[in-house]
């Protein structure tokens, strides 16, 4: 209790000194871009009593050298964002309210993102996605109601690149560490003939990575085709690449971290994780009248790519008696499906009351297999490419929703949110293992929630929210836990107060999120390096997050978020060492109880800007039992990042030049990795633990020439 009370004194010292000063009522104007009606259904406006927090093209550029998107949003309230290569490209990932990637729902233009069967986030198949995005939102705790696998921790919606009136475009290019590489050119045709606009984005994004042999290798592209009048917007859009990764997931162990902690245990040349992807959106939007309007979206998803490995000494029955027993083998473990999607959805405003209905659709079609590339002891009958498993999934998500924000009073602002949602998931054949998988679950979720925002003055406001969401196991749960797995629950309640003035800004929240039937990381991974989980029958998350900026002078500004959790599940029991054992409360892994920010930000003028970030992360457990072997130690790191635009007026509009000091102060530290403890003891801790440690002190210089 003591250490909370310290963090909580320095972040009111360090942010509410200025307060009385800065405490001035501010003029606000808000006007909304006419794309933002694409993801209308699945964003909240700033008053609305959901926990959130925006982020625009112009914060994104700011860091954009290349870096995947979780790293750029490492500095928002309760994130912790995390890579294998340890450079931040790559295969990244991010953690909200100490909540893994499947439990966060991404929406791009209101289209689901998560892989649909195994609930994650792959931003490796988006290589500088960043590049063509307009504005983010993410909300923490359950949030509003979304299309796609359920939020059940945060969700991030993504807008992409707006419609521009002008014409222009622009070449970037970066450098840094790691052999670090980027280069990317846009264009726009602004509108034509006041109707019409085309733009896009080609990208290569390449770096050796901080990890030995860790290469990303990412070739990507992003094109849009527009049409706008008074009461119509129609956008075409496609967007996907190419990626090629050498594996760097199974980490090192604490003796090999001590000896030389960027190297790789794989040795096989090719060790290395293939995927193309690409995206097709439609999407229509219709004003009506002055009451009414429309929005149509359609989706279409292709990916392919396979992972392939090396290994040595094999038992023929785990290859379908393709090999002799004791042969050495080269497979490649294919995934090949496709994804469709419908959303649809009507908005009524009229007098303070805007009530926003709709459906959302999708089928999800995955062909699992694996070859048989090369062996050193082939039966005789064995041709190269041979299948040795397959199984076949499909799942169907179909949802309906409603909801309204209306005003009680003048000072009252009430939100309801009402979701149904069925889900039918089947997959039958064999896994990678060459176990029988045979599924076909059916799911019926309802999902309510309601708050209420209260505005005390036009400076303050303050607001209270109840939200229940249900979510479905995934692929990895039906394979782990077979016939056990169950469905979660989680009834998140949330309490905030917001301040806005002259100056000064303050979103300030507690909440508590109760779970029923949770599936918790157990810090150990499957073949493939994902991460395992199991049920625990109640749990809870309680918090308070703070989130500040405050104007120092005119050229100096605070940005500052803290955030202080419990994170428990209760009465543990697990079969280890051959008995059931009774742990009492524990914590729940890679759940850090404190995570905060601060970044300080100098601007004299509207050409130079120069930010010093330092972001803490406290002790997190990598199991579920308390054990102190499994503990990640707390780290402190500091980046700097600085931006200068030359303004042309010839060739060019502006050069920006951009650059990026990460981990200034050189730390050595490990932010995530993997343990074994909670099903054995008997093996020392080092045996049975991997880390994933991340870049020291490295650089990216970048150079933007507009046009």
């Amino acid at each position: 209790m003591k250490k909370y009370i310290l963090y909580l004194v320095f972040f009111v010292t360090t942010n509410f000194t200025l307060f009385a000063q800065n405490n001035q009522a501010q003029d606000s104007t808000t006007t909304q871009n006419l794309d933002e009606v694409l993801v209308k259904a699945v964003r909240v406006k700033p008053n609305a009593p959901i926990t959130h927090s925006n982020v625009s093209k112009k914060d994104i550029q700011k860091r954009n050298l290349g870096q995947d998107i979780p790293i750029l949003l490492n500095y928002l309230p309760s994130v912790v964002s995390s890579s294998d290569a340890g450079a931040g490209i790559g295969y990244t990932y991010l953690r909200v309210r100490g909540t893994d990637a499947t439990r966060v729902n991404v929406t791009i233009n209101g289209i689901p993102y998560n892989d649909a069967e195994s609930q994650g986030t792959f931003w490796v198949n988006l290589g500088d996605f960043a590049s063509s995005v307009e504005s983010l939102q993410l909300q923490r705790g359950v949030g509003t109601s979304t299309n796609g696998s359920g939020a059940f921790g945060a969700s991030l919606n993504i807008l992409t690149d707006a419609i521009s009136e002008h014409s222009g475009g622009e070449i970037a290019n970066s450098f840094g560490s790691f052999g670090t590489r980027k280069h990317s050119i846009k264009f726009t045709t602004g509108l034509v003939n006041e109707h019409f606009e085309f733009a896009g984005r080609l990208s290569k994004i390449y770096s050796d990575g901080y990890v030995d042999r860790a290469f990303t290798d990412l070739k990507s592209y992003y094109l849009q085709g527009n049409y706008v009048d008074d009461n119509t917007l129609v956008k075409a859009i496609t967007f996907g690449g190419k990626e090629k990764t050498y594996q760097s997931w199974y980490g090192l162990s604490k003796e090999q971290m001590e000896q030389d902690r960027t190297q790789n245990p794989y040795t096989y040349d090719n060790e290395t994780d293939n995927y193309w992807q690409d995206h097709y959106q439609l999407h229509w939007n219709e004003t009506l009248n002055s009451n009414w309007s429309t929005n149509l979206g359609l989706n279409y998803t292709r990916g392919k790519g396979f992972f392939e490995q090396f290994k040595d000494d094999r038992d023929a029955a785990d290859y379908n008696n393709l090999i002799n027993d004791g042969s050495d083998v080269i497979v490649r473990r294919w995934l090949d499906n496709h994804f469709y999607v419908l959303n649809a959805n009507t908005t009524y405003q009229k007098n303070g009351l805007e009530i926003i209905s709709g459906i959302s659709y999708s089928d999800y079609t995955n062909d699992h297999y694996g070859e048989l590339i090369w062996a050193n002891d082939l039966v005789s009958e064995t041709s190269i490419r041979d299948r040795y498993y397959l199984s076949i999934s499909d799942k169907s998500d179909f949802s309906i929703f409603s909801k309204a924000t209306f005003r009680m009073s003048n000072t009252v602002q009430a939100f309801l949110d009402l979701q149904t949602r069925f889900v039918n998931y089947t997959t039958t054949g064999l896994t990678s293992n060459r176990a029988p998988i045979d599924v076909d679950e059916d799911f019926n979720f309802f999902n309510p929630k309601f708050g209420l925002t209260y505005t005390l003055n036009a400076n303050n406001s303050i607001y209270a929210s109840y939200a229940r969401a249900n979510k479905e196991p995934n692929r990895n749960d039906f394979e782990s836990n077979a016939t056990d797995v169950k469905h979660e629950t989680l009834n998140d309640f949330e309490l905030g107060w917001r301040h806005q003035s002259k100056g000064f800004s303050l979103n300030a929240n507690l909440y508590y999120m109760q779970y029923d039937n949770q599936l918790v990381l157990t810090g150990a991974l499957d073949n493939v390096g994902e991460y395992l989980r199991e049920n625990v029958d109640s749990s809870y998350r309680l918090g308070l997050e703070l989130d500040a900026s405050i104007v120092l002078t005119e050229q100096l500004t605070l940005n500052s978020n803290l955030s202080l959790s419990k994170n428990k599940i209760q009465d543990l029991t697990i079969n280890r060492d051959g008995g059931i054992q009774n742990l009492g409360d524990t914590t729940i892994a890679f759940s850090p109880d404190v995570v905060a920010t601060n970044a300080l930000e100098y601007a004299p003028n509207n050409k130079f800007r120069a930010a010093l970030i330092g972001k803490y992360v406290g002790e997190q457990y990598m199991s579920n039992t308390d054990t102190e072997a499994s503990k990640l130690d707390s780290y402190f790191v500091t980046d700097l990042n600085f931006s200068y635009t030359l303004p042309v007026n010839n060739v060019f509009k502006s050069i920006v030049f951009t650059g990026m000091v990460n981990n200034l102060f050189d730390l050595e530290y490990a932010d995530r990795g993997y343990t074994y403890l909670d099903t054995w003891s008997g093996p020392t801790a080092t045996e049975i633990q991997g880390y994933y440690p991340q870049a020291t002190r490295n650089f990216l210089l970048g150079m933007t020439l507009i046009f």
